[in-house]
């Protein structure tokens, strides 16, 4: 059983920017801890509406002007990181997202979710909630996967893989049902990863004890889905139809910020 607390869905006019009441952008261009190759904007070019119920990530290859710099000189891409943070932070529950991911070498699209103790535990001792993270190579296959201290680089995860087609030819429901003791994940309604505190390894914590934001974002290259090639086309778009929030039975109210 469970209940609606907290939904968007993304039915503004074509080209409208987000709700500013409910996301928030993380800008720049630093590799964001993983080298990363693209600068994040809060433009309409990079996350805006698409006018038929979506919002659209677009990743951008691009000339930008000398002032934006990245980590390995000159930015050659563009590219949007939406969050909840501030904004709204739950503990336990259902978080799903309908999305249809981009594609191609050095492409990264996630629906993730971080601890909002993040500025003062710092990452990974606040936690971090992977619901989908596809890298371009792999076109048929997503990942989900729990990261924390103790199983912050190799976190605790698995795949799910479709038996034929791509991520990116059509929309599918990515989701994460949290309860105290564990976390679940699914694709359209099918469980492929449950984690919970036995699977840890020794000596290292549960941090999933406390409210999390959610973040939306296309990453451009980075050491594990490597830098586009001469076969990566771009622009490249993630559509997302909507997202939802629910409480479940055992969890706790939502955290109002």
């Amino acid at each position: 059983m469970r209940k609606l607390v907290w939904a968007d869905e993304f039915n503004g006019p074509q080209g409208a920017a987000v709700d500013s009441t409910k996301w928030a952008f993380d800008t720049g261009g630093e590799g964001w801890g993983n080298n990363e190759l693209e600068f994040y904007t809060d433009s309409t070019k990079n996350a805006a509406m698409d006018g038929a119920g979506n919002l659209v990530i677009t990743a951008i290859k691009e000339m930008l002007p000398k002032n934006y710099r990245c980590w390995y000189g000159q930015c050659q891409y563009t590219s949007a990181r939406l969050k909840t943070q501030g904004k709204f932070e739950q503990a336990y529950g259902r978080f799903e997202a309908r999305i249809k991911i981009p594609y191609g070498q050095g492409l990264w699209p996630a629906f993730w979710m971080l601890g909002n103790n993040i500025d003062t535990a710092k990452w990974p001792n606040c936690g971090e909630i992977d619901i989908m993270e596809n890298i371009g190579r792999e076109p048929s296959m997503i990942h989900g996967t729990v990261h924390g201290p103790g199983y912050s680089a190799n976190g605790i995860g698995a795949a799910y893989t479709l038996s034929r087609g791509a991520f990116s030819e059509n929309f599918y429901i990515f989701a994460v049902e949290w309860e105290p003791n564990v976390i679940r994940e699914y694709v359209d309604g099918n469980l492929f990863q449950t984690t919970t505190r036995k699977d840890l390894p020794a000596d290292s914590s549960w941090v999933f004890d406390h409210p999390f934001f959610m973040l939306l974002n296309v990453a451009v290259g980075g050491d594990w889905s490597g830098s586009p090639d001469s076969t990566t086309v771009f622009p490249q778009k993630m559509y997302i139809d909507y997202i939802r929030v629910y409480r479940l039975r055992l969890g706790k109210e939502p955290r109002k910020v």
